[in-house]
């Protein structure tokens, strides 16, 4: 599986801040971006957003409207959840990529993001997906992986999907199909079962629709 940031773009250059808006409206006409990053003698200042460019001025300088900008970004070794997050908060499909030095290196586009998703072993290995949800304060992640490995199973993936008052909703792939001793554990220490899926019912409807990315992205 490569790194993510193999999937570092640099096939379109930043806007520049001496660009005009009109350079910026043609940008955001030709390609399916909702922002673009901005560079000042190369140095990322920020996002335009395409909603707020097509109202400005074409004649205006982009230098102008630096208010607008908006100034998200991550690093090159940001894990891949937390590039996923970048995009939820932002509502956005591009997200712009520094080094720690705060070198613009291109950007990531949240296609490339979700295909990396799709390759990780939480989707790519077969296996089956329990849902389980306890009390916060009575649940922890070592408990979890104790059940699972107590029961000669190993986890391929492992999130929280919700939070509602004092209960968390837990979502643990794990690489068997058999997978009755693990809920029967997980029930002994007080979990309760939301739901038990096996591979080919569950991660092909995943795969094919989405729903966890979308409620995890809100896209």
């Amino acid at each position: 599986m490569h790194n993510l940031s193999s999937y570092i773009n640099n096939e379109i250059k930043p806007l520049k801040n001496t660009d005009s808006i009109a350079d910026a409206q043609d940008l955001f006409l030709d390609f399916p971006y909702s922002h673009f990053p901005v560079t000042e003698d190369g140095v990322y200042i920020g996002c335009l957003n395409k909603e707020s460019v097509d109202l400005l001025n074409s004649d205006s300088i982009i230098n102008d409207s630096r208010f607008h900008f908006e100034r998200f970004f991550v690093r090159n070794n940001t894990i891949w959840l937390d590039v996923l997050e970048i995009f939820a908060k932002n509502d956005s499909n591009i997200i712009p990529v520094l080094d720690e030095k705060n070198t613009y290196l291109g950007y990531y586009e949240l296609e490339d993001v979700i295909r990396f998703f799709h390759e990780t072993p939480f989707l790519k290995e077969e296996g089956g997906i329990i849902v389980v949800e306890k009390e916060s304060d009575k649940f922890s992640m070592s408990q979890v992986a104790q059940i699972v490995e107590s029961n000669n199973a190993k986890i391929l993936g492992l999130f929280i999907s919700t939070i509602s008052g004092n209960k968390v909703e837990i979502t643990i792939k794990i690489s068997q199909s058999g997978l009755n001793d693990i809920i029967q554990t997980f029930r002994r220490f007080e979990y309760e079962i939301i739901s038990e899926h096996q591979e080919d019912s569950y991660l092909n409807s995943l795969k094919e629709r989405s729903d966890y990315l979308d409620k995890y992205l809100n896209i």
